[in-house]
């Protein structure tokens, strides 16, 4: 690639859009992600951050504009294509297969990008690469002494830990978490953080979240969401500091978050 191509985003929304009948939801909503950054997408309840995230991963069709996975025009595609070509995300109800052990619903996971598909030829416990693969990602997410656990007995944080090791099971490039840390007690909410930064290394990621403590202590980038629009994108120092967000949003918010509060 010459000096004057430079790379393409990694996600990059332009002038998005999302009508319901004659509601306007998202109102031109553009956003470029870099390869590799952590971006925390906040914003008031009803701002847009769920259709957002609808839109990007293929759950509902932009009215108009575009959405780009690394540099590829994806919006029109089914959920599973996106998720070929290299997106997965998590949801704010965990998305587990409850009846299976920690173990087959990682195994699960990894199947498709391991090349298996839909053939059943095989019998899963001879599938080295992909039996390896889940062994990996159960020590990643710090469940390997619960491997022959059904997922429907693990605590909540050990179920939500479970579904990003299914979200990033397939090797996709960029994940999106939808409020990732909902319902955890301050301890586990630490921990998650710790795990969500580990199993996140050299991928990108974005994350709605409404715990600003959380916000500030994972993102690089935080992008503000107020009324269907981005009224802001950069670091957490410079957001902090922008006016315009403290008044459209954060408010209290900042100062609780600036003292260690929540």
């Amino acid at each position: 690639m010459s000096a004057t191509q430079a790379m393409p985003f990694a996600l990059e929304l332009k002038d998005l859009r999302k009508s319901f009948g004659k509601t306007e939801i998202i109102r031109g909503a553009n956003l470029a992600v870099n390869a590799g950054e952590r971006v925390a997408i906040i914003g008031p309840n009803g701002a847009g951050k769920s259709t957002l995230f609808n839109l990007i991963s293929g759950r509902f069709e932009p009215t108009s504009g575009d959405v780009l996975l690394n540099g590829e025009r994806i919006n029109g595609k089914k959920p599973f294509e996106i998720n070929r070509l290299g997106l997965s995300r998590s949801f704010q109800i965990t998305n587990i297969f409850p009846k299976l052990s920690v173990f087959e619903n990682l195994r699960c996971g990894v199947l498709w990008s391991l090349g298996y598909k839909y053939t059943f030829l095989k019998f899963l416990a001879d599938l080295d690469d992909a039996n390896e693969r889940a062994e990996q990602l159960m020590a990643m997410i710090k469940l390997d002494k619960k491997r022959d656990v059904l997922a429907m007995n693990l605590t909540y944080a050990e179920q939500r830990a479970l579904e990003i090791g299914i979200t990033i099971g397939g090797g996709a490039s960029v994940i999106l978490l939808d409020e990732p840390t909902a319902g955890m007690s301050r301890s586990e909410t630490t921990r998650f953080i710790s795990l969500i930064k580990e199993v996140t290394v050299g991928k990108t990621l974005l994350t709605v979240e409404h715990d600003m403590g959380v916000v500030f202590g994972l993102a690089d980038k935080i992008a503000v969401v107020v009324y269907g629009e981005v009224i802001a994108f950069d670091t957490p120092e410079a957001v902090r500091a922008n006016q315009k967000v403290q008044e459209a949003y954060l408010g209290s918010s900042v100062a609780d978050a600036q003292a260690g509060g929540h």
